[in-house]
């Protein structure tokens, strides 16, 4: 692995390129580091509905940064407090989901920048650590360099889309189309691929690119990371490990007969 400096995550997608995450469910953070190595630029740890903790967190983001991949994560719901937490263990990137007002991402904004744009308490030593910087100039790039980005699941956050993203410490917005599919067809059926989801999907990355913001989102099948590139998403997850891992073993069985 090179020594050279390598571009931010955010300098990355503020540069128009598209970052593909894995997605880490399982709290080993050696699995973590293996995503890396194999060569995703990105590997998010996931606190809402994966099995990731604290201590999970604090070695698995580590793990990240040792196989030279950004380090992500998305905080379980109304955890605003743990977005500043995983700040200070090294995220580069912190999803919030269920972000449906205003006044929501505000909060989020608050945990993830420092004064005068948020609320953030200071206390980075891992997070300095991790990103090879010294306190001062952490401090100096914080507020840009590291990306709070708002999940968008609802009609409601929908609806307060323009307000949340008008809100300066959001840096963008990451769609949940499983969740954004039940609440539009009020839970008749899981649909993320379907026409209502996607056509929301659209018209969420157009106005999230009119604002100048980052558009991220989930993409359960291969073949909708191109489409969701063509809709205007740079930041897209796809490939969770236990999923993985297990067609993998499965893969091998069959193999050897």
């Amino acid at each position: 692995m090179s020594n050279a400096p390598q571009p931010s995550l955010a300098t990355r997608l503020r540069a128009g390129e598209t970052i593909v995450t894995a997605w880490s469910n399982l709290a080993v953070p050696i699995l973590a580091e293996v995503m890396g190595r194999a060569g995703y630029p990105c590997v998010t740890l996931d606190m809402q509905h994966g099995m990731h903790d604290i201590a999970s967190l604090r070695d698995g983001l580590a793990a990240i940064a040792l196989s030279g991949a950004h380090r992500a994560v998305r905080i379980p719901v109304g955890e605003s407090g743990t977005a500043s937490r995983a700040l200070d263990f090294g995220a580069e990137l912190v999803i919030a989901p269920m972000i449906n007002s205003a006044a929501e991402a505000r909060a989020f904004a608050d945990a993830m920048k420092y004064p005068p744009v948020g609320a953030r308490s200071w206390g980075p030593q891992r997070g300095a650590m991790l990103a090879g910087k010294s306190p001062a100039d952490y401090l100096a790039s914080a507020n840009t360099e590291l990306l709070s980005l708002a999940m968008i699941e609802t009609p409601e956050a929908i609806a307060a889309l323009d307000d949340i993203l008008a809100e300066p410490g959001i840096d963008g917005i990451f769609v949940g189309p499983s969740d954004l599919s039940l609440t539009l067809n009020k839970g008749a059926r899981l649909d993320p691929g379907g026409p209502l989801t996607m056509a929301a999907a659209q018209d969420i990355a157009a106005r999230t690119r009119a604002a100048g913001k980052i558009a991220g989102i989930f993409c359960l099948e291969a073949s909708g990371v191109a489409q969701a590139r063509d809709m205007g998403y740079s930041f897209i997850a796809h490939g969770v490990d236990l999923t993985l891992f297990s067609a993998a073993l499965k893969d091998t069985l069959a193999r050897i007969g």
